[in-house]
């Protein structure tokens, strides 16, 4: 088995009705025509085999199939040293993708590195610069408007260093990825914290910052941590109005917005086999809240299925001839276990302000008067990367025809956000959209939209206190709509549809009537709908931008008085001594996450112009010293005044400035500007008692010292108006820790023990002053 090498290649057809013709070219190698052309796209699931057994043998036992996928992709499986949570691995990923909020830096730092071309297969998707506004064809319109220059940077980028470009309307990266990209076996990395969505078809996709998309980009060998693996054993089978999101909610609960950090959640059990495909993904989607390296399912039935339905059927045939890869070896360790019976899974609701505050709905109405949230829900918004399948939409699209039937209509605003293009031409031409919209609903763009705070909401006041529901992933304070009064909170679209008919927040469907127009009483029966399209996906508008064979007299134009775009200047080396003396800029109390570090919404526009978009630095984070937001003190001057004016003050009187933070610090989106912005506003260290996994990793490749508290009580001990030296710094070694002395202005001093999870390649990174300096060193 190991000789056979699956090479999947992707080419638009004109088929007239969208099908798509497979062609076995030889019995050892299989090229599949799919929706989007590759050169150079290949998997050998020869290679993986062959890998898995080296490993396997050198182990001396079994592996799970995360061990299984990632182990596959070791640079060296025969000489890596391999350790779960304490060795870094050294991998070779098949292909990057970048949604074009990110892909602005990423394709900047790639740019600046130099080199000629792309080294894996690579593309960009256009999903986070449109607005919701009036309804999906004229907000997408504004958007090409609005971010012509963007487009055109990242379409004119793309086509030079031969990466593949979505275009605006294309759809969310995620779904875009499910749809074309993702595959049983692959390993797959994306500038997005949401890319895990591809585990739900057997593969291991990771979200990264930009800064690692450019090492795999330039062939460098990708580094991460040996993940922990967490087991979810999933018993019996789904079913009435409980659905795979409350699978992902329940264990939110359980892990709380940290219990995944530096593990991989994998999925097993009986119960496995009664959630879709599309379903699978929705879970390991929001497995990002959690925390999780990522999460993943094994290859079974669903996952066949689907593949054939989006046009890969010949990758199926090769997955099942390399199943035993594609699943974890019975008697497998797991580093914890959780079990959940589907058959006993209750519909849920997570919020508000956080993912990981679980409510059975049959609770969440007595639980919100006791709090004082507010009953009524103003609007709710289902779509987005985690629950926009074909499924998702049949399934609302059930609830909204019984309403209609009743003469009802939603009593709350409802919108409906399609993931990709193809779901969009399907779901309208099987009717669904017709039904969602009678019912009340406003059909937005392709795009992420409301989900990341694309959206100019007008019904409410900033400030006012208000309820919304949604079908997304992420519920952090001001996330959606900029309001922090806004009480979002997280659940299927099945339950986001019953609510938005019934416009209250302690609607239980499953127990609870509604009044149809003509006086009648009525409960809503269980959604129903079709796992995919019987007549197959319509594929839409053809939205895809393939780059040239050859690409080196293109040009790539950035104008110097561009306030979107901005070529990056290298950061400064280490000086080779230890910091001395470095003010506190702000002590961050409780909850910061990169939503409150680097800011979205608005600020979207900027992400291709570093020094504009650092206006926005830690204005959303609350000071320690006057619970204030976006309000310190200047210790040079004695005034007051915001975060990124008061950094740029230090930095222009050549005043190096710490940050001070909480726990899990920077958990949430993989925005690598949350660490770009402090090293190019001056920073040189963020001291936390802990750090989400992506964030940490960024601050590293920016050149930045990402320290921990050896004792987390240390918190307490730093005053906002303290001077701070980081000694050590010139022995500095993987597994040493570092000193921080503290001044305090009354004269005193106290010493405190700062851990790191630096590696020797790391190391490197922060005395070249950043990844990018020391790639440039070595090339």
């Amino acid at each position: 088995m190991a000789s056979y090498c699956l090479t999947v290649t992707r080419l638009r057809l004109a088929l007239g009705s969208g099908a798509r013709r497979l062609h076995v070219s030889s019995a050892f190698s299989a090229k599949v025509a799919m929706s989007r052309f590759e050169p150079n796209s290949s998997v050998n699931y020869g290679k993986l085999h062959e890998n898995i057994n080296i490993v396997r043998q050198r182990l001396g036992r079994p592996l799970t199939l995360s061990e299984k996928i990632v182990y596959g992709h070791l640079d060296d499986p025969v000489g890596q040293d391999i350790a779960r949570g304490r060795t870094y691995l050294r991998l070779r990923p098949d292909r990057v993708a970048m949604q074009d909020a990110t892909a602005q830096m990423a394709m900047l730092q790639f740019i600046s590195s130099g080199l000629p071309r792309v080294a894996v297969p690579s593309t960009i998707h256009c999903d986070h610069l449109i607005e919701a506004q009036i309804g999906g064809v004229e907000d997408l319109q504004r958007a090409k408007e609005v971010n012509e220059e963007v487009y055109n940077f990242l379409a004119s980028a793309g086509a030079k260093y031969g990466v593949g470009f979505w275009k605006p309307g294309s759809g969310i990266i995620h779904q875009i990825i499910l749809e074309n990209y993702a595959y049983p076996g692959v390993m797959l990395i994306g500038t997005d914290s949401h890319t895990p969505n591809g585990g739900g078809l057997g593969s291991i996709c990771i979200g990264v910052g930009g800064a690692d998309a450019v090492d795999v980009m330039a062939g460098i060998p990708w580094e991460l941590k040996c993940p922990n693996v967490i087991g979810v054993k999933l018993t019996g089978s789904l079913s009435g109005w409980t659905s795979p999101k409350d699978v992902i909610l329940k264990v939110a609960g359980i892990l709380t917005v940290k219990g995944g950090t530096g593990a991989i959640v994998e999925y097993h059990g009986p119960g496995v086999d009664s959630i879709s495909c599309t379903g699978m993904a929705t879970i390991c989607n929001m497995g990002a809240e959690i925390g999780a390296t990522t999460s993943v399912f094994p290859y079974n039935h669903r996952m066949k299925t689907y593949l054939e339905k989006t046009g890969r059927g010949e990758i199926a045939v090769f997955a099942d001839q390399f199943k035993d890869d594609l699943v974890p070896d019975k008697g497998c360790e797991y580093d914890q276990v959780i079990e959940i019976n589907l058959s006993e899974l209750k519909p849920h609701i997570n919020g508000p302000f956080t993912p990981d505050l679980a409510h059975p709905v049959s609770e969440i109405g007595v639980t919100a008067k006791k709090s004082g949230w507010p009953l009524e829900v103003k609007v709710g918004l289902i779509g987005s990367c985690t629950n926009s399948s074909y499924e998702d939409m049949g399934r609302a699209a059930s609830l909204a025809k019984q309403a209609l039937d009743k003469g009802l209509k939603c009593k709350a605003q409802f919108t409906v956000t399609p993931g990709s293009e193809q779901i969009r031409a399907t779901i309208e031409r099987d009717g669904y959209a017709k039904i969602l919209s009678d019912v009340g609903g406003i059909v937005l763009a392709n795009a992420c939209g409301p989900c990341i705070g694309q959206w100019d909401r007008k019904d409410v006041k900033k400030g006012e206190k208000n309820t919304i529901v949604t079908s997304y992933n992420r519920n952090f304070t001001a996330r959606n709509d900029a309001n922090p009064a806004t009480h979002a909170f997280v659940t299927s679209p099945e339950i986001v549809t019953a609510m938005a008919i019934a416009g209250t927040l302690d609607f239980n469907p499953e127990t609870d009537y509604l009044t149809a127009a003509n006086g009648e009483k009525f409960k809503l029966e269980p959604p129903t709908g079709d796992e995919l399209p019987s007549r197959d996906f319509d594929p839409g508008q053809d939205t895809y931008q393939h780059p040239p064979a050859e690409g080196t007299s293109l040009k790539v134009n950035v104008s110097p008085s561009s306030n979107r775009l901005q070529l990056l200047e290298p950061f400064d080396r280490w000086h080779g001594k230890d910091m001395e003396e470095m003010r506190v800029l702000i002590k961050v109390k409780g909850k910061c996450t990169t939503d409150h570090i680097s800011a979205a919404g608005p600020w979207l526009k900027f992400r291709g112009h570093l020094d504009n978009i650092s206006n926005n630095m830690l204005i959303g984070a609350v000071n320690i010293d006057n619970e204030a937001i976006n309000k310190v003190k200047n210790l040079l001057t004695g005034e007051f005044g915001g975060v990124p004016d008061v950094a740029r003050h230090y930095k222009a009187n050549g005043v190096n400035w710490v940050v001070v933070g909480d726990d899990n610090y920077g958990e949430g989106s993989s925005r690598e500007h949350a660490a770009l912005e402090p090293r190019h506003l001056g920073g040189r260290a963020i001291i936390v008692k802990s750090f989400a996994r992506i964030h940490e990793t960024n601050l590293k490749k920016q050149g930045l010292l990402p320290l921990t508290f050896a004792d987390p009580k240390d918190y307490d001990k730093i005053r906002p108006d303290d001077k701070i030296s980081i000694t050590g710094l010139k022995t500095f070694a993987p597994g040493k820790s570092l000193t921080a002395v503290i001044k305090h202005s009354d004269g005193s001093q106290e010493s405190i023990t700062l851990n790191h999870t630096f590696n020797e390649t790391q190391i490197e990174w922060f005395q070249a002053g950043s990844a990018l300096n020391r790639m440039k060193e070595l090339q």
